[in-house]
């Protein structure tokens, strides 16, 4: 790749990230009845939930993530998943929360037989929850300041 003279125009942040699960009822309930997120939109293929400010994580049949996908206009979109990935392996995901709700949190996913792997405080002040959703993701809980200091 060359080296480009022009600054990169600035992205405004991370808009949706997708995560591939086997059971996609099971998936929607857990991040819908443990995180709370809220739904915006299901299909047979996927659900969209709300995760902040337009922020939102997208739940895809692992099956479905391999072929493309039309929208309500007709575009055709290409398949998430190239044909020879299955989307399997130890994914990650954080989500931000603040510093103030981590023991609510930490009550919330014990209440929901959710295991912690492990709490961690950062060097900067920062803390992170870590446990796995029923695919096996690592979700973390991450408070303000993980990667810079505020």
């Amino acid at each position: 790749m060359e080296k480009n003279d022009k600054p990169a125009p600035q992205l405004n942040g991370l808009v949706e990230t997708a995560l591939f699960v086997e059971d996609l009822s099971r998936a929607a309930a857990f991040y819908e009845q443990v995180l709370g997120l809220n739904k915006v939109k299901a299909s047979d293929t996927g659900c969209v939930f709300r995760v902040g400010n337009q922020r939102y994580l997208l739940i895809v049949s692992r099956k479905a993530a391999h072929a493309p996908n039309k929208t309500a206009s007709g575009d055709v979109l290409p398949p998430c998943a190239l044909p020879h990935h299955d989307g399997r392996g130890p994914g990650h995901i954080a989500f931000g929360v603040s510093k103030e709700s981590l023991d609510s949190w930490r009550a919330r996913l014990t209440k929901d037989h959710v295991d912690l792997l492990s709490e961690i405080t950062w060097e900067s002040g920062a803390r992170s929850l870590y446990f796995r959703d029923p695919d096996g993701y690592m979700i973390e809980l991450a408070t303000p300041g993980i990667w810079e200091p505020r």
